[in-house]
């Protein structure tokens, strides 16, 4: 089975609670509206998550940093919240780097801003279970 796969059960859960959100608020509110409500949903759907959780970032072994991801989902998968008409490259590269700093096994990058919600599956092709901190857990 692919890298990230194993995992297809609880992304397509949080992507489904997503799309509630989205059909019930459309597009035009700020990320946090989106992020209340998407908790909101997924602790409804019985997900494990944290939301705003403060996640190291590790470069060759050591912590260079720290960052809030929106959340972090059963601890394999982050998820990262937009609300912009399109989603440009930057996004998808801050969604990625962000994946691949906390050495997390998957990441969405989700966006309430357009008139259908988009969702993005990416997969840390680098992860590593033995560089993998605590990061918070």
């Amino acid at each position: 089975m692919p890298r990230g796969y194993e995992h297809s059960g609880l992304t397509g859960a949080v992507i489904g609670c997503a799309m509630e959100v989205h059909s019930v608020l459309g597009a035009g509110f700020q990320e946090v509206v989106y992020q209340r409500a998407l908790a909101s949903e997924m602790a409804r759907a019985g997900i494990e998550f944290g939301r705003e959780v403060e996640m190291t970032i590790m470069y060759k072994g050591l912590q260079v940093g720290v960052r809030r991801v929106d959340f972090l989902v059963g601890g394999v998968l982050t998820v990262e919240i937009k609300a912009v008409g399109q989603l440009e490259k930057a996004h998808w590269a801050q969604a990625m780097n962000y994946v691949e700093a906390y050495n997390v096994e998957l990441g969405l990058l989700l966006n309430f801003g357009a008139g259908r919600l988009e969702f993005n599956r990416l997969v840390n092709n680098r992860y590593s279970p033995a560089l993998r901190p605590d990061n918070g857990r």
